[in-house]
């Protein structure tokens, strides 16, 4: 499957000015509708939650597949792609997020789909620049996000277990935005 091909054609698409993203649901639409135009005759559906696919939804770090690519008699079950695009700061908490997105890609591959991608877009410089202690280490110094990663904030209750191992190598769309394209290997 060359998802990752499209995802980044689409990315080149938006630095050009022919997609305008400007938050998380445009980027979800706008990269759905790009990638069920190319990938036909597949089906690619939003915030598809895993019950439908069916699995035990309790197993699952999250419930709901931002972009789901599977056949349409539902028995292949190709490729999800989990999405971040943070406007609000939010740094630790975002980042905290985009590794929980990385462990559910990893549940949902283990429970039968083929594929999975995080892909995180930041304006903000805090998300690719700047001290590299803690969890910033694993998107400013390319510390490998793998292992127990514990919520930088809060309480600190709460954790994710990443069996993978996956780097944080920042491409520039255009001006500040930059992407990270995390292929998730099972």
């Amino acid at each position: 499957m060359q998802i990752r091909k499209y995802i980044i054609e689409f990315l080149d698409e938006v630095a050009s000015g022919d997609v305008e993203i400007y938050n998380e649901f445009s980027l979800q639409h706008e990269l759905g509708l790009f990638l069920r135009n190319r990938l036909k005759p597949l089906r690619v559906q939003f915030e598809r939650n895993v019950g439908y696919f069916g699995f035990q939804k309790h197993v699952f770090t999250k419930k709901e597949i931002d972009l789901s690519v599977f056949s349409l008699d539902s028995d292949t079950l190709e490729c999800i792609v989990e999405l971040k695009y943070p406007r609000n700061g939010q740094v630790p908490e975002q980042m905290f997020s985009v590794c929980k997105d990385i462990q559910f890609c990893e549940q949902l591959c283990y429970a039968g789909f083929k594929n999975a991608f995080v892909l995180f877009l930041a304006e903000d410089k805090d998300f690719y620049s700047g001290k590299d202690i803690g969890i910033y280490s694993f998107f400013r110094a390319k510390k490998a996000i793998t292992g127990k990663i514990q919520k930088p904030t809060g309480a600190k209750d709460k954790e994710v277990i990443i069996a993978g191992s996956y780097q944080a190598n920042w491409k520039t769309i255009s001006g500040n935005l930059k992407y990270l394209l995390i292929e998730i290997d099972i």
